[in-house]
């Protein structure tokens, strides 16, 4: 992980003298990442945060080939595997990536290394884009539009059989590896998975006519084998625990697993309760308290009135896009809050990047209240293009809405939507397979930082382009 760059070889010479060379607009990003050390600056700090003598050791991944591979990722949305194997085959991406004629590590270095990096830090990352932008006056913040989208967490669809199956698996799974060194602690412990499994599949399998008669009994065989499950393998944490393993390295491995086990166990707790409440006791729980999945805890349920997904698994994304297309803010929201709600932050955040509030704010009518056509008036906004959602329009509000200026607006809004399936779709937005919501933060700030530097190598190339044309 040290800093400095290593030599070209002789190789890499011959090839750079025969033409090989990146494609524009690989070029330009990479130009853009050479002119701006800030970047791989924040990038190093975490890489060496936490690490007493940081510069001493073997040679990892340095901060500009991490930097770059990153962006590389989520541009081509590859999984680790293939962005090893594209950089490992590819001359132009290994000039890209600063790999060169050096060998390129597997693909778990990679994941090592973007693992260090913080949500704070991509954060940062994004804003350093952003104010390099506005630097090279490419892009001045007159227009603003919002809007919110839907990232999937990588979950299974959840229903509470499926739970407290996964729960069972997963405690039994931890409790064996557990044995493997401490076999006292699988004393009184029985493999319960078998019949969890089967009890799961036969409620899965019920017709809605039969689920009033038949889904009690099973729920109830279901729930027992559940809790049995997750006492006795607190009992073999609490086993392990009393007699620990005496080399230090089988020590530590026993208590990560014993740590695990409690987690599980914790969130196993959780289910068996919304369970007993909803299909036993025939309380209705609240989606605020449920528990979506034992894997991705941090999972909301989201109603956003889709035809197509009328329910989904994940987090609401706030998104506002500048007049160029660079996302200037975004935010990972907790539960399904209202669009509403986000009207003044984003004024003030795109106040703070720009230093003035934009001509033009559009968004949908999801974001319509009277206060915040008021805040957006008060705030000096030129064009206020916001539908009024509900309610009877005035005289003056309907003239408005019809003007040339609002439907200009509303027009503008449009291409927002074509920014969110761009994002969804080419830069892999649309589910995360990281795990925890510290990672689901830097996938999304990761997608958001690829598509501010396409647009930004983009907007230079087309500077570049009309200078050569005027001269």
């Amino acid at each position: 992980m040290r800093p400095r760059a290593r030599p070209l070889s002789f190789a890499d010479f011959e090839l750079r003298a025969q033409g090989v060379a990146l494609e524009a607009t690989m070029q330009a990003l990479a130009d853009f990442l050479d002119a701006h050390e800030e970047l791989v600056t924040l990038v190093h700090a975490d890489l060496v945060r936490g690490l007493r003598r940081p510069r001493t050791g073997r040679d990892g991944l340095s901060a500009p080939q991490v930097l770059r591979a990153f962006v590389l990722q989520r541009v081509k949305a590859w999984d680790l595997r293939e962005l090893r194997e594209r950089i490992a085959d590819g001359y132009t991406l290994r000039i890209f990536t600063t790999f060169d004629a050096q060998p390129v590590p597997k693909h778990d270095a990679f994941n090592r290394a973007f693992h260090r990096l913080a949500p704070d830090t991509v954060r940062a990352l994004n804003d350093a884009v952003v104010q390099a932008a506005v630097t090279l006056r490419l892009e001045d913040g007159a227009k603003l539009r919002v809007d919110t989208t839907v990232v999937e967490t990588d979950i299974h669809f959840p229903t509470d059989s499926t739970l407290l199956w996964d729960a069972v698996r997963v405690l039994t799974r931890l409790v064996k590896r557990l044995g493997e060194h401490v076999p006292s602690a699988l004393s009184g412990f029985a493999d319960r998975t078998r019949r969890a499994r089967r009890r799961m599949q036969e409620i899965s399998r019920l017709t809605p006519a039969q689920r009033p008669r038949r889904q009690t009994r099973k729920y109830r065989d279901l729930l027992g084998v559940t809790a049995g499950v997750v006492a006795t393998a607190r009992a073999a944490v609490a086993t392990a625990r009393a007699a620990p393993p005496r080399d230090p390295l089988v020590a530590a491995l026993v208590t990560g697993l014993c740590g695990e086990i409690e987690r599980f166990g914790g969130l196993a707790d959780r289910v068996i309760a919304q369970t007993r409440r909803r299909v036993l006791e025939g309380e209705p729980v609240p989606v605020h308290e449920k528990l979506f999945s034992i894997f991705e805890p941090h999972t909301d349920l989201l109603q956003r009135g889709k035809v197509k997904n009328p329910v989904e698994f994940g987090h609401k994304v706030f998104l506002a896009e500048s007049r160029h297309g660079l996302i200037t803010d975004y935010r990972v929201l907790d539960g399904n809050p209202g669009d509403a709600g986000h009207v003044p932050p984003s004024l003030t955040q795109h106040q703070a990047t720009f230093g003035r509030v934009p001509a033009l704010y559009a968004a949908d009518r999801g974001f319509y209240t009277p206060a915040n056509v008021e805040a957006v008036t008060a705030a000096g906004v030129g064009t206020e293009c916001v539908p009024q959602r509900g309610g009877k329009k005035t005289e003056a509000r309907t003239a408005y809405e019809k003007s040339r200026a609002f439907k200009q607006g509303q027009r503008f809004r449009a291409g927002i939507e074509g920014r969110i399936s761009v994002l969804l779709r080419g830069r892999g937005m649309r589910r995360c397979l990281l795990e925890g919501r510290e990672r689901f933060e830097v996938f999304v700030g990761a997608a958001v930082l690829a598509n501010n530097l396409l647009r930004i190598a983009d907007l230079m190339r087309q500077r570049a382009a009309r200078r050569r044309r005027a001269a």
